[in-house]
């Protein structure tokens, strides 16, 4: 896994692509603490476990992919 930087707010989250539709991402704490968009969903009502990531975090993962900072494995899963 490799730190992604979300260019919208700073979070740093841990990253794995195993093919361009499949992201594996690790945070390092609760994500409604850690991401303003997250929170903003959970407080208007939206459960917390139901909003795994944001368009902000996505676009800064895909640009990490671009640059070629995160590569795509193409590992095999079960």
């Amino acid at each position: 896994m490799r730190p992604v930087e979300c260019a919208a707010c700073g979070n740093r989250v841990l990253c794995e692509k195993f093919s361009p539709a499949h992201t594996s991402v690790q945070w390092s704490g609760p994500s409604a603490d850690a991401c303003p968009v997250i929170r903003a969903r959970v407080a208007a009502g939206e459960p917390a476990g139901r909003v795994r990531s944001c368009g902000e975090l996505r676009g800064s993962i895909d640009a990490a992919v671009a640059s070629g900072a995160l590569e795509v494995t193409g590992a095999d899963l079960p």
